[in-house]
Parts: C-alpha cells; structure tokens; sequence
C-alpha cells in the first residue's frame, strides 16, 4: 500500500488568547502541497495571531498544529517565515548579505559556519529578487520594498517547502508586488505550499488558489472560486465590507 504523506499543515481545534482576551477560536485547517494561499480579514481577525501561532511563537489555549505531521520543533526547519515589517529592528548592524544567511542557519549544523555553498545560495537568492547589488548595505538603509525583498530572499535561501508570510505586499511598490508574486508562483510550481496573509481584496482572487476567511473564527477556506464570494466577504467583514461589495461582483462574472 502506497504511504500517504503528511500534510504542509494541518490545524486543529486552535485557541488563542492575550490575557484573558480571546483571539482566535476553534481554528480547524488542513492546507495541501503546492498551493498558494491567501489570509483575508479585517483588521484584529487574527491573521498575523494565527501566522505565530503556526510558528510556535504564541502558546495557545488549546488545540494543536502540525506541520508535515510533527509538532516537534524540528519541523521548523523546513519552514521558511516573513514576518511584517513594523516587528523588525530595522536598526540592527547588519548587512543584506548577512540577513539573507541567517536563512542558511538550520543548514549549517549546531556550529552554524556558513560554508561557500551558503554564501553562493544566498548571493543567487538575492539576485533573484534584484537585490545582489546591495550585499552590502545596512539593512536599515534600503526603502521599504528592497527591504521585502530581501525577507523574500532570506525565506529562498531556507529552501522550505511551507512559506509563511504577513502581509508580504503592504507598503511596497507595483513593482516588487509583481516580481514577488511571481516568485510565490514560481515556488508553488515547484510544489511549495505558501500562507500568505494579505489585506487587498481588489486582487486577492488573481493572486491566490484558496483563500482562508478569518475573523477570529473560520468563516470559510477552500478555492477562490467557492470562497470569494459576496455573501462570505460579507460574513467576514459585516458593515465593513460595503467598500469592496462591487468587487466580489465583478470578480464572479469573470
């Protein structure tokens, strides 16, 4: 008989509270190899909540994660993380080169030497994203979206096959969305599974293959086609979705 494999991730029955209040409820999830997945909600749905949970960064209430079915920390390696901008010390002494290595870390033993082969992978991760040129600049010296970009280029160089990432678009250029995006798709071609959390509706349903509808409950996870839609936007964001009521509109009759 065939051995089934484990899933990129699985979730079930997760709470979790900041004392004493509730942030997300009962979350149950399963997300399969090679897709690209999209995070929506409104702001303090517990997006960025559920991306550190998975993480392990937050302790929850109750419920459990598993990722390619283990919950020991180990699993961790194979996960590549983009944290949101606002929670990085953009002050910190380091080059890009040397953020980038960090991703290199779980790769170099207990010793964590970094070897040439590091170096080189993280040379190409960064000339992937067109940063190669800033090797050596400051971290805090680069623009906001040349910052992303070498996240995005950190994240590469863990070669993971589950990426997590909080609200990789926000405050960047058109032209790093576009070249990130189409990163994220090439790594989903290659079999990749990636979460993304995102807050622009208007091209949620180009950009990702599922969606999860989060507002501190699951409100709906499944293809774009099933889960973009008025009525579950609606659930989703109540009185505050009149804004965005045309786009789902305009979004079924493509």
């Amino acid at each position: 008989m065939k051995h089934k494999s484990p899933l990129p991730l699985e979730i079930h029955d997760l709470t979790i509270s900041y004392e004493d209040k509730p942030v997300l409820y009962g979350i149950d999830l399963k997300i399969s190899d090679g897709v690209l997945v999209g995070i929506i909600g409104p702001n303090g749905a517990g997006k960025s909540t559920l991306i550190q949970a998975i993480m392990g960064m937050v302790k929850p209430l109750g419920g459990w994660v598993k990722i390619f079915g283990q919950k020991e920390k180990k699993a961790y390696l194979r996960v590549g993380y983009i944290p949101q901008k606002e929670s990085v010390d953009w002050s910190f002494p380091v080059s890009v080169l040397d953020v980038v290595l960090m991703g290199r870390y779980g790769h170099a033993g207990w010793l964590r030497r970094i070897s040439k082969k590091d170096r080189s992978i993280a040379y190409e991760c960064l000339e992937k994203v067109n940063m190669h040129s800033f090797a050596d600049r400051q971290i805090g010296k680069l623009s906001g979206g040349q910052q992303q970009r070498v996240f995005l280029a950190r994240a590469l160089a863990q070669e993971s096959d589950l990426y997590l990432m909080d609200e990789p678009f926000a405050g960047v250029d058109a032209v790093t969305e576009n070249a990130t995006i189409e990163l994220l798709r090439e790594l989903k071609n290659k079999g990749k599974t990636l979460i993304v959390v995102h807050h622009d509706l208007s091209n949620a349903k180009e950009y990702f293959d599922e969606i999860i509808l989060l507002n501190m409950r699951l409100i709906a996870h499944g293809p774009v086609k099933e889960v973009y839609t008025k009525e579950l936007l609606q659930k989703t964001y109540g009185g505050r979705l009149t804004v965005f009521t045309e786009i789902a509109d305009q979004s079924t009759k493509r």
